[in-house]
């Protein structure tokens, strides 16, 4: 057998982004609207800072607006959802997201409790995790979407029938994954760390999402031939063959294994990773048209 097509997922988020562009052009002159993107982010954590300073700059190249709310670490409570209740009353704000992880001393549910669910950006809500369970139409989690995006890439745009295994059940990946596969008409089974002979039941699927966080925990005779392959895992392992202290990102499937029998497959890097954000402006751009009362576009 042929190795399976490694989907492009930056090829594919640059052509979203693209697409999102066009659209943003398209509401500003027929509606003199502009998506409004915001993000609230407390403390120094370095790589937030750099997925928040990545958010601004995309947001930006697609022609929305970017706004940012910087919080020292030791911000009380009282002052973040005041900056959260800011971003709700702005109607120039069309979607935002606290950037997670927050400090420990602050009460992570609170704080995304108080997001109102119609700028919820990133789906989180309790609101629109409800909506996403009852299959009623609402902001959804962005990397998950990003994983429908690119099976519909893989297999086309019908995924009705199809047999599909999410391993991984958490309320950010796992879980708002299976109910867009089951919105897909696909059928579905949620797998994790106590489910009973893993790789049996990743024989047999046609769709397999490893979103458990486990360096190359899906081996290559765990796919069936031809099966589409998305890894959300994002694994730093150590890599003494670079020179000392150097590291490799590595996903939850061990892709060299992976390669030669999936039909296709998402690298790590480079896979869904590129995705989050791209679906994050695809989201504003949603919900600036909803909040608005326009037509949303395709996309």
């Amino acid at each position: 057998m042929d190795k399976a097509r490694i989907i492009d997922g930056k090829a594919y988020a640059e052509g979203l982004r693209a697409h999102l562009a066009r659209e943003v052009e398209v509401l500003k002159s027929a509606h003199g609207l502009t998506p409004g993107l915001g993000v609230v982010l407390v403390g120094d954590d370095p790589a937030s800072q750099i997925y928040v300073r990545n958010k601004g700059l995309q947001a930006i190249e697609a022609g929305m607006r970017s706004f940012e709310t910087k919080l020292p670490a030791d911000a009380s409570l009282a002052d973040v959802l005041a900056a959260v209740r800011a971003y709700n009353a702005d109607p120039s704000v069309h979607g935002f997201l606290v950037q997670l992880p927050l400090p420990k001393h602050l009460p992570e549910a609170e704080v995304l409790a108080a997001i109102d669910p119609l700028k919820d950006a990133d789906g989180i809500h309790l609101i629109n995790a409800g909506r996403l369970a009852s299959g009623i139409d609402g902001p959804a989690p962005c990397t998950p979407v990003g994983c429908i995006l690119l099976i519909k890439e893989a297999r086309g745009p019908d995924l009705s029938g199809l047999d599909a295994v999410v391993i991984g059940r958490s309320n950010i990946v796992g879980k708002p994954v299976a109910q867009l596969l089951l919105r897909e008409n696909c059928t579905v089974t949620i797998a994790h760390s106590r489910s009973r002979d893993l790789p049996a039941i990743c024989r047999s699927k046609d769709i397999v999402v490893a979103a458990v966080g486990q360096p190359e925990l899906v081996r290559g005779d765990w796919i069936k031939p031809g099966a589409t392959v998305i890894d959300v895992g994002v694994n730093r392992l150590d890599a003494p063959e670079k020179g000392p202290g150097k590291t490799r990102l590595v996903g939850d499937v061990c892709f060299a294994e992976a390669l030669p029998v999936a039909g296709a497959i998402t690298p790590v890097p480079g896979g869904v990773g590129p995705m989050t954000i791209a679906c994050l402006l695809r989201a504003t751009l949603i919900a600036a048209c909803r909040q608005a009362g326009i037509a949303p576009p395709e996309i």
